[in-house]
């Protein structure tokens, strides 16, 4: 479980694909902490420690999680938003994160809103229902806070503090999220419980 609070941003160091696919990542994370088969959210994707070096660490994809997220866009170089699972006793900043990505959403418009980011995003048809005006979603494991929704559309501010923290800063450059790009999407949990009581009911006699 996360908070949706990125504390590193780390970068795709080596692929191997024998097999399921094994990612490297660099870290400033201290990996003497981490123990093997801990759970790091990579772009919010629930991911399990299989190697650690000094300020590396491996972790293994399986096909069905290349097929639900965009870690089968990743290649060398790429920047990766890093959040280590949440402990009995942390501060929760953001809201709970499960690195159970719900589907690839897309960048459709990116403008300046003052000293923020006024970022606009597209989701596969019938994940809109899950996410309303306040309500919070996690976008490459960013927890942020739904500004509107319009149909399958909807915006979200980025404060310069959350450009700088994670990979929704620069608009591409050194790598960071740009107009276009997929990345992935996690609706609040509570929605999803809301809306399958609905369902329910909906079917009760």
């Amino acid at each position: 479980m996360f908070t949706g609070i990125i504390t590193d941003i780390g970068e795709i160091v080596a692929i191997d694909r024998n097999g399921d696919t094994r990612l490297t990542l660099s870290t400033s994370f201290d990996t003497d902490a981490i123990d093997l088969g801990a759970s790091i959210a990579c772009n919010g994707v629930c991911l399990t420690v299989t190697e650690k070096t000094p300020g590396r660490f491996s972790v293994d994809a399986s096909a069905e999680t290349l097929a639900k997220t965009t870690i089968g866009t990743w290649a060398i170089g790429t920047k990766v938003n890093l959040e280590r699972s949440l402990r009995l006793g942390d501060e929760l900043g953001g809201h709970l994160v499960f690195g159970h990505v719900d589907g690839v959403a897309e960048v459709v418009d990116v403008q300046p809103d003052g000293d923020s980011l006024r970022w606009r995003f597209a989701v596969p048809a019938g994940l809109e229902r899950f996410i309303a005006q306040k309500g919070s979603v996690a976008l490459n494991g960013v927890s942020l806070t739904v500004n509107d929704v319009e149909g399958t559309e909807f915006g979200v501010n980025i404060i310069p503090h959350t450009q700088a923290e994670t990979t929704f800063g620069a608009n591409g450059a050194d790598g960071s999220v740009a107009l276009g790009d997929p990345v992935n999407l996690e609706v609040d949990m509570l929605a999803r419980y809301v809306a399958r009581l609905n369902e329910v009911k909906a079917t009760d006699p």
